[in-house]
């Protein structure tokens, strides 16, 4: 399935002075991350560069031999693009894991994450943290990856702005714990990734809102996100990517 469009965005919100999102678009080997650093300036954002370059190079250097070796995990479940993608994400915990090891707790870092990697017409996500997923397609809101956070508990509106607490993380845990799953891509889908400064004060009636008056401009779309999130109290880094199929 061929990629039509696309588009990607991330700045550092009203209220911080720096931006420990951030975002990879690797056309190429058709690998598409988001990120929400945590950590401090100079650490959150430096680990979400580091994260970037080694997921991409595990993975393209897997895909491309097909031979290599699953050192963390393999599933029947998934394909090869799957297995690698999963496999890239826990290579870059350890090396993160080893990284923190070295320094005090008030300096180490870690980031949640959305990555998805295409193969022909299927579309694998893997998520770890307060990072979500949408798909649209045929009018309808659907959610192709859920976000690991608070959420799940019931918060009074004193601490509901804890409901995007990530429960896990790169960097967070000692283990990785990731969510992943396969989808079949159809004509028109359109894939809204986001971190949680762009989702967490948007409904789902006006993400859709946003989609039917864009006339597909994807820019337009995140515009919007961005600035309805911002109206409403956002505080966070922002970062959202829009894959039109």
């Amino acid at each position: 399935m061929k990629l039509k469009s696309y588009a990607a965005k991330t700045n550092q919100g009203p209220y911080l002075n720096i931006n420990e999102d951030g975002y990879e678009l690797d056309l190429m080997n058709e690998l598409y991350m988001i990120f929400d650093g945590f950590g401090g300036p100079g650490i959150g954002d430096k680990c979400v560069s580091t994260l970037k370059d080694n997921i991409r190079n595990f993975y393209s250097k897997v895909v491309e031999d097909p031979e290599s070796t699953m050192p963390f995990y393999y599933s029947f479940k998934y394909l090869l693009e799957g297995n690698a993608l999963i496999n890239a994400m826990h290579f870059t915990q350890k090396l993160l894991n080893k990284e923190n090891k070295k320094v005090d707790i008030s300096l180490r870092a870690g980031a949640s994450s959305l990555v998805c990697a295409l193969s022909d017409d299927i579309m694998t996500l893997a998520s770890v943290g307060n990072c979500l997923c949408y798909l649209y397609r045929n009018g309808e809101l659907l959610k192709a990856a859920n976000e690991d956070t608070l959420n799940i508990y019931p918060l009074n509106n004193e601490n509901s702005y804890l409901k995007t607490t990530p429960l896990s993380a790169f960097g967070l845990f000692e283990d990785l714990h990731l969510q992943s799953r396969e989808i079949k891509i159809e004509e028109g889908d359109l894939y809204i990734m986001m971190t949680d400064g762009a989702y967490s004060r948007i409904k789902p009636n006006e993400l859709v809102n946003f989609i039917i008056r864009s006339n597909n401009q994807q820019n337009y779309i995140i515009d919007k996100i961005f600035d309805a999130s911002n109206s409403k109290g956002n505080l966070d880094n922002q970062t959202a990517i829009l894959l039109q199929f």
